[in-house]
């Protein structure tokens, strides 16, 4: 069993933004054309970005956080689609996966 430190490390893990830019990297051939979209339109609207963090994976973080938060609202099963193909267990059966 887990600690609740280990626990609390992989999550933030997870949701800092060199993650998040890497998995908008993992998820790109994957896009359709209105999901592109929203990343675009997150990444321009990321607004001032912590001095200790490279703008460009700042705004990527910001494209993809946008991006999620859209689809959460408007098509959760395309969201879990894409989010089944950052799964390493799940992306390995998908040959379509960019994993």
């Amino acid at each position: 069993m887990a600690s609740p430190r280990r626990l609390h490390d992989a999550g933030v893990a997870r949701v800092r933004a060199e993650a998040q830019s890497l998995a908008l990297e993992r998820l790109e051939p994957l896009l359709r054309e209105e999901e592109r979209e929203w990343v675009r339109r997150g990444r321009n609207a990321a607004g001032r970005r912590p001095r200790h963090l490279n703008p460009a994976i700042y705004g990527r973080a910001s494209g993809f956080e946008t991006m999620v938060g859209w689809l959460h609202l408007h098509d959760p099963e395309r969201l879990n689609e894409l989010l089944s193909c950052l799964d390493p267990a799940v992306a390995a059966d998908r040959p379509d996966s960019p994993l």
